[in-house]
């Protein structure tokens, strides 16, 4: 089935490549506005704690690697279940490439559910980008 790997959970990945520098990416990301974006508001990020959204979404951050990528357990107050989360950027030629990455979904149609999630948040993070 398609998205689903060989230990039978499911995963997606969204990506772009954007006409910004990775460092304006990065910033935009990882400022107040864009971790609202696409983890929730009222989150602070520190490698190795814990985390938790004004919404009740709560993880922890299992690594932060500057201009590189960022990783978080995340698990809405509604789920059961967490899933991973990975955001990443690289650089080539002038341009960034910008991914969501999520893994450990219990299903199909929680996967085709977040594909859309992750589509509408790189929306909003090229709008954000495009309104500095």
């Amino acid at each position: 089935m398609i998205g689903q790997t060989k230990d039978a959970d499911f995963q997606i990945g969204v990506s772009k490549t954007l006409p910004f520098a990775p460092e304006a990416v990065w910033a935009a990301i990882m400022s107040d506005e864009g971790i609202a974006l696409w983890l929730g508001k009222g989150a602070t990020l520190v490698k190795g704690q814990s985390y938790e959204t004004a919404d009740g979404t709560v993880g922890e951050v299992r690594s932060l690697n500057e201009l590189d990528r960022v990783r978080v357990t995340w698990r809405p107050k509604d789920w059961d279940h967490e899933t991973t989360v990975q955001i990443a950027i690289s650089a080539s030629n002038g341009k960034t490439r910008l991914t969501f990455h999520q893994e450990r979904m219990t299903g199909a149609a929680e996967r085709e559910r977040q594909r859309e999630h992750w589509r509408r948040v790189m929306a909003d993070v090229v709008d954000l980008l495009t309104a500095k």
